[in-house]
């Protein structure tokens, strides 16, 4: 169940034909290697149902492209599993548009974005936090925890280093487990947190998100897992982010009796023009009687 079309100039339209011819086919694996195309369109009518494998290194494909790819991306019962963009001329623009399609998709396994020379620091960045978003605890959770192969190039050793290990972690791991680890090997280990906060540009500690009362068994994790430094790294910063939290408590209560106390004095000078206007009134009704009774004289 593969078809090969390398080396065969098919261009877009070619390929946006054969894909529709695809719609119902057994092929799992296309391969369209030096074919000239550059944008995709694919029909989400006639999307290839059963398409597992899609080869396209050494195309011309750009952000165009990768808008129609994302459509194989973002269906519900998506199916292919492993997507070759090796030396296309894909940029930050095409990388955004791709890691949007990703997002949530639970299908691919392996992208491959070698020699597209057009991704800059920004569009790595982006890749990185697909997989492992270090922005918040949420985030991390919320990333994707599919891809378990997603190379760059050489030129990228350091991003690569980190995207690497958070599609380890993804690779053996179910969607749950995979979070949760990433959230212990990355967000609660001081010095890996630091490198991806550094290229994320993450500048908030982590436990300014975490309920203090949750703090004990968030320590008792550290220390199981990441051992006994880090345990001591974790309460100094978490005792800071603590008093923190206690001195803006206080800060609060403070605010809130002093309003109290304003409101009560408001209250008490609001209650005596009331009562000034009801003894002006009185008075006047007073009056009123008693020119009546000495005209009645």
């Amino acid at each position: 169940t593969h078809l090969d079309l390398s080396y065969n100039h098919i261009q877009s339209e070619g390929f946006n034909m054969m894909c529709r011819a695809l719609c119902d086919s057994p092929i799992e694996t296309l391969t369209c290697r030096r074919c000239g195309i550059e944008s995709i369109d694919i029909d989400s009518e006639h999307i290839p149902r059963n398409l597992k494998n899609l080869f396209l290194w050494e195309n011309r494909i750009n952000a165009d492209g990768c808008r129609g790819l994302a459509k194989l991306l973002q269906r519900k019962d998506a199916s292919l599993t492993k997507l070759y963009l090796k030396n296309n001329q894909i940029d930050d623009n095409g990388v955004e548009i791709l890691v949007s399609a990703l997002q949530n998709n639970t299908s691919l396994t392996g992208l491959h974005l070698q020699g597209n020379n057009g991704i800059s620091m920004r569009g790595k960045i982006m890749l990185l936090k697909l997989v492992n978003d270090i922005s918040s605890i949420e985030a991390t959770l919320r990333s994707n925890h599919t891809l378990t192969y997603l190379p760059l190039g050489a030129n990228d050793q350091i991003i690569q280093m980190h995207i690497n290990k958070s599609t380890n972690i993804n690779n053996g791991h179910d969607s749950l487990e995979a979070g949760r680890e990433k959230v212990i090997e990355t967000q609660l280990n001081s010095a890996s947190r630091a490198q991806y906060a550094d290229l994320q540009g993450v500048y908030q500690s982590v436990y300014s998100e975490i309920n203090p009362l949750h703090l004990p068994e968030v320590l008792s994790l550290i220390g199981l897992c990441n051992g006994q430094g880090e345990l001591y790294i974790a309460l100094k910063s978490s005792i800071a982010e603590v008093i923190s939290t206690v001195d803006r408590k206080e800060c609060i209560r403070r605010q809130r009796d002093y309003h109290l106390t304003k409101a009560k004095q408001l209250d008490a000078e609001l209650a005596a023009i009331e009562a000034a206007e009801e003894s002006i009134v009185s008075l006047g009704s007073e009056s009123r009687r008693l020119r009546k009774e000495e005209c009645a004289l």
